[in-house]
């Protein structure tokens, strides 16, 4: 019912800068909470930022202070704007939101594709 698209990954070096990019489409859907988590090779899927629809945000303490997430709700769309990356911050991250389908009222939940974060030293 809800897709969700995520772009802005690359290839940068230590100290550098990225914007990521996630956009959700479908119809007759809220969003409520909206976030980024990220999975290194050989380790778990870790929580990185979340942000409500009122706009309260919540970062991974290994984050705070270099990333900020950020949603413009006319276009579905939630930002990470990653700032001092280092290359411990290489990994997929994957978009995830959940809300509700209004003719239903029922909720939902979704993951992007997943976009690849590579930080050279």
């Amino acid at each position: 019912q809800v897709q969700l698209v995520e772009s802005g990954g690359g290839l940068v070096q230590a100290g550098g800068s990225l914007r990521l990019s996630c956009a959700a489409s479908g119809s007759s859907f809220s969003i409520n909470a909206m976030g980024w988590y990220r999975q290194a090779p050989g380790k778990q899927r870790e929580l990185v930022a979340v942000i409500t629809s009122g706009g309260s945000t919540n970062y991974a303490d290994s984050v705070k202070g270099r990333f900020t997430i950020s949603r413009d709700n006319a276009k579905n769309t939630v930002y990470l704007q990653m700032n001092s990356l280092k290359p411990e911050d290489t990994a997929v991250y994957y978009c995830n939101a959940g809300g509700e389908i209004y003719i239903y009222g029922s909720k939902w939940s979704a993951w992007g594709q997943g976009t690849q974060v590579t930080v050279s030293s």
